[in-house]
């Protein structure tokens, strides 16, 4: 029942109501999805991991088809993609650079590795180069404190960072 009502709502917004078309592959990977869920608010998550696999970030139109789909309200959509950090709402680079800005890290010089990393890449915090390769953001913290300071490029974690030696670790994602 559940399936039905989500693979109808898919197909009225893909004819134009909110301008975002999922693919076939997307829209199956979401209703297999939302079969192993009871409360579609949990399957949110999912749905929108699939979107942003598929094209790199969710864009706020994606938003609004995964409330209607789900039958869930937009805010609630919005509250979980706001929520997780690992979900990106504006195009990203291929590479994600987080870098750690927690006390410890701020302790031990992440200031040093932040100001290193937006001169050798010219962007703000936040900014993808234009080259579209790197996108820079901080994150809370990389649970490697005893390490720090500490950067993620990817899924690559980074100890002990030093800027010297920025250029050459970017120059392994190029």
């Amino acid at each position: 029942m559940v399936i039905n009502k989500i693979n109808d709502v898919s197909v009225s917004l893909n004819n134009g109501e909110c301008g975002f078309k999922l693919s076939q592959s997307e829209n199956s990977a979401i209703q297999e999805e939302c079969t192993h869920y009871e409360d579609m608010r949990a399957a949110s998550i999912e749905a929108l991991k699939i979107i942003q696999k598929n094209r790199g970030w969710v864009p706020d139109e994606a938003i609004i088809l995964i409330a209607k789909m789900l039958s869930i309200s937009v805010a609630d959509v919005e509250g979980v993609a706001t929520f997780y950090n690992q979900i990106f709402r504006q195009p990203v680079g291929r590479n994600i650079i987080r870098y750690c800005d927690s006390v410890v890290c701020y302790l031990v010089g992440y200031e040093k590795i932040k100001k290193k990393l937006t001169y050798v890449l010219n962007v703000k915090v936040g900014g993808t180069t234009s080259d579209n390769r790197f996108t820079l953001l901080p994150t809370c913290c990389l649970g490697v404190c005893h390490k720090a300071p500490v950067i993620m490029i990817n899924k690559d974690i980074y100890l002990d960072v030093v800027p010297e030696i920025i250029t050459k670790l970017l120059g392994q994602y190029l």
